[in-house]
């Protein structure tokens, strides 16, 4: 089904939304503790479970909204559902932060399989998005798997060893801007690979 044209703000709003959600419930409740069913639960605990439906209801809409859903978007809910759960049901804030790091190991992990396979599987999933030549694909594959690597292990350095307050920050704020960066560094400085479409 080919994707609907919505309000380019109003996309914005649905797909980043819900995790803006998560960062100023978080800093409104992150010094109380909740009691459900006998366990106390704190502020953390409580805004990664809320952040659940939020982020379900957000992708709802972007469904209904476009008609389509990226593998992306569906892999993000699965891991937030997942380890959200867990956190729930362990009362451990732990199975929620180490989501970022297994996220981006995966992430290097897969790019890097392809790369001893002689193949860059990120030219496969973006290579209608982005023409260019197998040379810039590989260039950009091997960067993203050191890249991803990175983010994995700062983020497992900065959770278990500062606070709570600075990892959620970082989660809401500083790693999407440094993704969004990185990438922007990468499309100039490989832009001698882009493939030109021909003019109609």
């Amino acid at each position: 089904m080919a994707e609907k044209q919505i309000n380019p703000l109003l996309k914005q709003v649905l797909e980043l939304g819900p995790t803006v959600a998560f960062f100023l419930l978080y800093v409104k409740i992150k010094d109380n503790t909740y009691t459900f069913a006998g366990t106390e639960y704190s502020g953390f605990i409580v805004s990664a479970v809320v952040f659940i439906p939020i982020l379900l209801a957000a992708m709802g809409a972007l469904w209904v909204l476009t008609g389509k859903l990226s593998r992306m978007q569906v892999f993000t809910a699965f891991m937030v559902i997942f380890f959200g759960g867990l956190t729930a049901w362990f009362n451990n804030e732990a199975f929620f932060k180490m989501k970022t790091s297994i996220v981006y190991g995966l992430f290097a992990l897969l790019l890097g399989i392809g790369l001893l396979r002689g193949q860059s599987w990120l030219e496969y999933v973006m290579g209608e998005l982005l023409p260019m030549e197998r040379e810039g694909w590989m260039i950009l594959t091997r960067r993203l798997c050191a890249f991803f690597a990175a983010l994995a292990v700062a983020n497992e350095i900065i959770w278990r060893t500062q606070s709570d307050e600075l990892w959620v920050t970082l989660e809401t704020f500083v790693f999407p801007a440094v993704m969004f960066l990185f990438l922007w560094s990468q499309i100039v400085s490989l832009q001698k690979y882009l493939i030109e479409e021909p003019t109609q």
